[in-house]
């Protein structure tokens, strides 16, 4: 029987510049992508910036790191990864600068790593710090850290915001989509600036300039999706009937959204609006219904009422090596935040309480595994799979958010 490797990833090991022999490779990967979707990259304020600089980037889709290598041509980089990102290969990883990190876990190690590539080797850092993909094409939650952390780095701050991105692949229906991508690259904060901005001053700039809306850039620019399974799949997001209020019973196929309770049917058209097959269109603007949701969840932990659980499987991410399957357990999430217990271990005994955890990561039908949350510590990943309950990821994801807002504001 082979013997299961365990070790936790080793977070010490110090990154490397990514190698020569590698960007070739990384180039050839990338432009004939940006070559076949006409990216345009519109630089503001970058003229004369060289490397050292913090790169934040907008998160929206693999294809992200194609539009990262074009934008930063020819300069080298290193990337933080998440750690599920080094089950490609950990030396290859490393190999192209890439420096591992947990999701949603403090992690004082990754800052001396950013510091030492900044310091050090007088490269540019490339943190996606949404981390993880946009669900409906919208900007998600930023660490409050953020502004902390580059007042300390004190090197110049770059924001690249995508465009095109998500809706080329969304994650809750990973086939392509042939869209045309645009990315601005602006330089939000000159080093010398550092010194007399504060930490919220630093994090308003970051939030302004991380503002997106994929569905409003379309319609803007009157981008033509003619794909005709862009709904299907989306009910994962849109759990919740905007009519009816019923949680859990949407469905969608093709270019439909419709609800199993009452019947409630919306149709999208190539330019990205809503509108109901009959009676009112509540929202035509896909991401107004997301919100929708996020109020009514942010309703009943007010009243008291939110409350997930179910059956779950459990596996751990430890290191690259892969996942191991823990067994079954069973998860509640409610106003108390997280308790996971497991039935392979009375010992086991995952709690998180609001304050604990910003976001939540999320993926849907993950390897084809199903839907899935995940839960970090500092040396282990634990991947949490719903065994019963229909679409219920997406309203855990508001839950965690609004959860810690509220446990913010009190204090």
């Amino acid at each position: 029987m082979r013997k299961v490797n365990r070790t936790p990833f080793n977070m010490d090991k110090r990154p490397v510049k990514e190698r020569r022999v590698l960007m070739p490779i990384a180039w050839s990967l990338s432009f004939p992508t940006a070559w076949k979707r006409n990216l345009k990259i519109n630089k503001v304020n970058m003229e004369g910036l060289k490397p050292p600089y913090l790169l934040l980037c907008t998160h929206h889709a693999f294809i992200d790191f194609k539009v990262t290598t074009v934008a930063t041509f020819p300069k080298r980089l290193n990337w933080v990864v998440a750690i599920d990102g080094f089950l490609f290969g950990e030396w290859l990883l490393r190999s192209v600068g890439a420096i591992c990190k947990r999701k949603f876990v403090n992690d004082i190690k990754l800052v001396k790593h950013i510091r030492y590539v900044l310091n050090d080797l007088k490269g540019i850092v490339a943190l996606y710090p949404e981390a993880r993909y946009t669900l409906i094409g919208t900007n998600a939650i930023l660490p409050a850290s953020l502004g902390k952390m580059c007042k300390m780095l004190g090197v110049p701050v770059v924001v690249l915001n995508m465009h095109g991105n998500y809706l080329s692949q969304p994650q809750w229906n990973l086939t392509q989509r042939k869209v045309p991508l645009m990315a601005d690259m602006t330089q939000i904060i000159q080093q010398e600036e550092l010194e007399n901005l504060s930490v919220d001053e630093i994090n308003e700039r970051i939030q302004k300039a991380f503002v997106y809306d994929e569905y409003k850039w379309q319609k803007d620019n009157q981008i033509k999706i003619d794909f005709k399974d862009r709904m299907k799949n989306i009910h994962k997001v849109l759990y919740q009937c905007p009519s009816c209020f019923t949680e859990h019973q949407m469905n969608s196929d093709q270019n439909r959204i419709w609800c199993e309770a009452c019947g409630k049917t919306y149709e999208q058209d190539e330019y990205g609006v809503l509108k109901a097959t009959s009676g009112e269109t509540e929202f035509t603007h896909i991401p107004d219904w997301y919100e929708f949701e996020r109020e009514q969840v942010k309703k009943q932990i007010l009243e008291g009422t939110y409350h997930i659980e179910d059956d779950v499987r459990i596996e751990s991410l430890p290191n690259a090596k892969g996942f191991h399957v823990l067994g079954d357990g069973h998860l509640i999430h409610d106003v108390n935040g997280f308790r996971i217990t497991g039935d392979f271990d009375p010992n086991f005994n995952l709690i998180r309480e609001p304050l604990s955890l910003y976001g939540l990561h999320i993926e849907y039908n993950y390897k084809n595994h199903g839907d899935a949350i995940d839960i970090s510590s500092l040396d282990n990943s634990f991947w949490i799979f719903p065994k019963t309950k229909k679409d219920i990821i997406t309203k855990m994801h508001f839950g965690v958010e609004e959860l810690y807002k509220l446990a913010k504001k009190k204090g």
